[in-house]
């Protein structure tokens, strides 16, 4: 399965429902993902741009997609972001491929 970088920030009204009652929403979290298939590697509260980075595997694009949007839906959260990650090899594969594709730059 591939793997994803999920990247995800609180509306108000959910960060406000979290000081008042404090909640560990890996659980949630887990339950979506595995409910599409996939598999939750790691997650984090976080500092900065967005309150929580997870890993996750899926078994495809769409799988990982779904879990944005129903997540996104719900309105619980203000920002929502999927990065698709490679492993060291693929991305090394990549380099290699790269070689031979031909790209002509605007001139």
């Amino acid at each position: 399965m591939a793997h994803y970088l999920l990247q995800a920030s609180y509306a108000t009204g959910a960060a406000k429902a979290m000081v008042a009652n404090p909640q560990n929403r890996e659980d949630a979290a887990r339950k979506v993902i595995e409910s599409m298939g996939g598999k939750l590697r790691s997650f984090h509260f976080a500092l900065g741009e967005f309150d929580v980075v997870m890993i996750a595997e899926f078994p495809d694009s769409i799988a990982a997609a779904s879990v944005a949007l129903a997540t996104g839906a719900s309105g619980a959260l203000s920002k929502f972001q999927t990065t698709a990650l490679m492993t060291a090899s693929e991305g090394m594969e990549a380099m290699r491929k790269a070689k031979s594709a031909s790209y002509s730059p605007p001139a």
